[in-house]
């Protein structure tokens, strides 16, 4: 039997609109032996949406990967257990100068990962998105 569950951890910036989040920040699908976890795309904005790292694409980054570390931690995972991201930047070229802080969040073996080039976000100051995806042993999954 398949559950799934939709979570909006601390530490995770979500869009409301009218009172209501417009998306689910993870979503966790429960199968009997393991969890898929799906993070939605991360961005530099605190929890109340103020963008930080303002014009810093390695702040940016940073900031992005300790969102998607709170949204893992949550459900008890962590960055070994990322099998797939997808990441969105305005600035391609600036994102490879400054792409190697991600390796301090994702070690070897990295996830697999698609980079696209985008004219803008949800912000115009933001300058990365990634959204991750892991898989878990159901036996690991907590939920907050």
């Amino acid at each position: 039997m398949t559950k799934v569950h939709h979570l909006m951890p601390e530490g995770m910036f979500a869009r409301v609109k009218d009172g209501n989040p417009i998306y689910t920040s993870v979503i966790v699908v429960e199968a009997a032996d393991h969890a898929r976890i799906h993070l939605a795309g991360q961005v530099s904005a605190d929890e109340n949406g103020a963008v930080m790292g303002r014009g810093d694409m390695r702040a940016q980054i940073v900031r992005v990967c300790e969102c998607i570390r709170a949204g893992l931690e949550a459900v008890g995972a962590d960055f070994g257990d990322v099998v797939r991201t997808v990441t969105y930047t305005t600035d391609i070229e600036e994102y490879f100068r400054c792409q190697a802080v991600r390796f301090d969040y994702f070690t070897h073996p990295a996830p697999t990962s698609t980079l696209l080039g985008v004219s803008r976000l949800a912000d115009p100051d933001f300058l990365v998105e990634i959204e991750a995806e892991a898989v878990i042993d159901s036996g690991r999954l907590k939920l907050s």
